[in-house]
Protein backbone atom coordinates (compact mmCIF):
# COMPACT_ATOMS: atom_id res chain seq x y z
CA UNK A 1 0.00 0.00 0.00
CA UNK A 2 2.88 2.55 0.78
CA UNK A 3 3.72 3.24 -3.18
CA UNK A 4 0.43 4.46 -3.72
CA UNK A 5 0.25 6.85 -0.87
CA UNK A 6 1.62 10.10 -0.34
CA UNK A 7 4.10 10.81 2.69
CA UNK A 8 1.49 12.71 4.43
CA UNK A 9 -1.23 10.66 4.07
CA UNK A 10 1.53 7.57 5.19
CA UNK A 11 1.94 9.74 8.62
CA UNK A 12 -2.02 9.95 9.03
CA UNK A 13 -2.82 5.90 7.98
CA UNK A 14 -0.02 4.29 10.37
CA UNK A 15 -1.94 4.92 13.78
CA UNK A 16 -4.99 2.91 12.47
CA UNK A 17 -2.86 0.13 10.83
CA UNK A 18 -1.58 -0.06 14.50
CA UNK A 19 -4.46 0.37 15.97
CA UNK A 20 -6.63 -2.21 14.05
CA UNK A 21 -4.72 -5.36 14.83
CA UNK A 22 -4.48 -4.07 18.75
CA UNK A 23 -7.96 -3.99 19.08
CA UNK A 24 -8.69 -7.04 16.93
CA UNK A 25 -6.29 -9.29 19.49
CA UNK A 26 -7.99 -7.34 22.48
CA UNK A 27 -11.39 -8.34 21.32
CA UNK A 28 -10.61 -11.79 20.89
CA UNK A 29 -8.54 -12.12 24.06
CA UNK A 30 -11.77 -10.71 26.03
CA UNK A 31 -14.00 -13.16 24.36
CA UNK A 32 -11.26 -16.09 25.17
CA UNK A 33 -10.43 -15.56 28.47
CA UNK A 34 -13.72 -13.42 29.68
CA UNK A 35 -16.41 -14.00 27.52
CA UNK A 36 -16.46 -18.11 26.48
CA UNK A 37 -15.67 -19.36 29.88
CA UNK A 38 -18.85 -18.02 31.05
CA UNK A 39 -20.59 -18.80 27.94
CA UNK A 40 -19.33 -22.68 28.80
CA UNK A 41 -20.45 -22.65 32.11
CA UNK A 42 -23.69 -21.21 30.91
CA UNK A 43 -24.57 -24.53 28.55
CA UNK A 44 -23.12 -26.65 31.03
CA UNK A 45 -26.23 -25.56 33.62
CA UNK A 46 -28.58 -27.23 31.00
CA UNK A 47 -27.13 -30.95 32.46
CA UNK A 48 -28.31 -32.47 34.78
CA UNK A 49 -27.66 -36.03 36.99
CA UNK A 50 -31.02 -37.20 35.97
CA UNK A 51 -33.50 -38.64 39.29
CA UNK A 52 -35.72 -41.41 39.95
CA UNK A 53 -37.25 -42.11 36.15
CA UNK A 54 -35.47 -39.23 34.60
CA UNK A 55 -32.80 -39.21 31.91
CA UNK A 56 -29.43 -38.23 32.53
CA UNK A 57 -28.67 -34.69 30.38
CA UNK A 58 -24.84 -34.74 29.21
CA UNK A 59 -22.93 -32.38 27.04
CA UNK A 60 -21.36 -34.02 24.78
CA UNK A 61 -19.36 -31.61 22.56
CA UNK A 62 -17.25 -32.74 19.52
CA UNK A 63 -13.55 -31.06 18.80
CA UNK A 64 -15.21 -29.77 15.96
CA UNK A 65 -18.32 -28.03 17.52
CA UNK A 66 -15.72 -26.55 20.58
CA UNK A 67 -13.45 -24.67 18.02
CA UNK A 68 -16.56 -23.58 15.86
CA UNK A 69 -18.04 -21.63 18.62
CA UNK A 70 -14.33 -20.54 20.01
CA UNK A 71 -13.59 -19.16 16.34
CA UNK A 72 -16.86 -18.04 16.21
CA UNK A 73 -16.64 -15.74 19.42
CA UNK A 74 -13.13 -14.69 18.60
CA UNK A 75 -13.67 -13.42 14.99
CA UNK A 76 -17.14 -12.05 16.55
CA UNK A 77 -15.22 -9.76 19.06
CA UNK A 78 -12.25 -9.13 17.06
CA UNK A 79 -14.10 -7.20 14.16
CA UNK A 80 -16.75 -5.71 16.95
CA UNK A 81 -13.88 -4.17 18.63
CA UNK A 82 -12.93 -2.10 15.63
CA UNK A 83 -15.70 -0.17 15.70
CA UNK A 84 -13.97 2.82 17.12
CA UNK A 85 -10.95 2.59 13.89
CA UNK A 86 -13.87 2.60 11.38
CA UNK A 87 -15.68 5.48 13.27
CA UNK A 88 -12.68 7.71 13.59
CA UNK A 89 -11.52 7.14 10.05
CA UNK A 90 -15.61 8.10 8.81
CA UNK A 91 -15.20 11.54 11.22
CA UNK A 92 -11.57 12.37 9.46
CA UNK A 93 -12.79 11.51 5.91
CA UNK A 94 -15.13 14.31 6.61
CA UNK A 95 -18.56 11.33 5.82
CA UNK A 96 -19.37 11.44 9.74
CA UNK A 97 -19.16 14.42 12.27
CA UNK A 98 -18.79 13.99 16.03
CA UNK A 99 -22.23 16.20 16.05
CA UNK A 100 -23.94 12.96 14.04
CA UNK A 101 -22.13 10.59 16.66
CA UNK A 102 -23.67 12.41 19.56
CA UNK A 103 -26.70 12.68 18.20
CA UNK A 104 -27.08 9.21 16.82
CA UNK A 105 -26.14 7.85 20.47
CA UNK A 106 -29.76 5.84 20.53
CA UNK A 107 -29.86 4.57 17.13
CA UNK A 108 -26.18 3.01 17.85
CA UNK A 109 -27.49 1.71 21.13
CA UNK A 110 -29.94 -0.26 18.96
CA UNK A 111 -27.60 -1.28 16.02
CA UNK A 112 -25.13 -2.69 18.86
CA UNK A 113 -27.37 -5.00 20.47
CA UNK A 114 -29.20 -6.06 17.59
CA UNK A 115 -25.53 -6.99 15.90
CA UNK A 116 -24.79 -8.48 19.20
CA UNK A 117 -27.87 -10.69 19.18
CA UNK A 118 -27.23 -11.51 15.24
CA UNK A 119 -23.32 -12.23 16.18
CA UNK A 120 -22.88 -14.07 19.41
CA UNK A 121 -24.66 -17.82 21.11
CA UNK A 122 -28.10 -17.51 22.09
CA UNK A 123 -28.04 -16.54 25.26
CA UNK A 124 -28.32 -13.24 27.10
CA UNK A 125 -25.06 -12.98 28.57
CA UNK A 126 -22.92 -13.13 25.62
CA UNK A 127 -25.22 -10.83 23.78
CA UNK A 128 -24.87 -8.36 27.14
CA UNK A 129 -21.30 -8.81 27.29
CA UNK A 130 -20.56 -7.96 23.38
CA UNK A 131 -22.82 -5.21 23.57
CA UNK A 132 -21.41 -3.03 26.75
CA UNK A 133 -17.78 -3.18 25.38
CA UNK A 134 -19.13 -2.12 22.13
CA UNK A 135 -21.42 1.04 23.67
CA UNK A 136 -18.13 2.04 25.57
CA UNK A 137 -15.77 1.81 22.34
CA UNK A 138 -18.52 4.29 20.90
CA UNK A 139 -18.36 6.76 23.51
CA UNK A 140 -14.32 6.27 23.37
CA UNK A 141 -14.55 6.81 19.36
CA UNK A 142 -16.56 10.08 20.21
CA UNK A 143 -14.05 11.26 22.60
CA UNK A 144 -10.93 10.45 20.35
CA UNK A 145 -12.71 12.32 17.61
CA UNK A 146 -12.92 15.47 19.87
CA UNK A 147 -9.76 14.56 21.47
CA UNK A 148 -8.50 14.81 17.26
CA UNK A 149 -10.02 17.73 15.84
CA UNK A 150 -9.04 19.80 19.13
CA UNK A 151 -5.59 18.94 18.23
CA UNK A 152 -5.75 19.31 14.50
CA UNK A 153 -8.57 22.22 14.46
CA UNK A 154 -9.06 20.95 10.86
CA UNK A 155 -10.67 17.34 9.46
CA UNK A 156 -8.05 15.61 6.98
CA UNK A 157 -9.70 14.91 3.93
CA UNK A 158 -7.39 13.40 1.27
CA UNK A 159 -6.60 15.21 -2.50
CA UNK A 160 -8.26 13.10 -4.88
Amino acid sequence: MAPGLYKKERRALIPYLVAAPVLFISGAAFAYYFIFPAAWKFFLSFESAGGVGGLPIQLETRVSDYLSIVMHLMMAFGLSFQLPVVLVLLVKAGVMTIENLKKGRRYAIVLIVTVAAFITPPDIFSQIALSVPLYLLYEMSILFCSYLEKKKGEVYAPDI
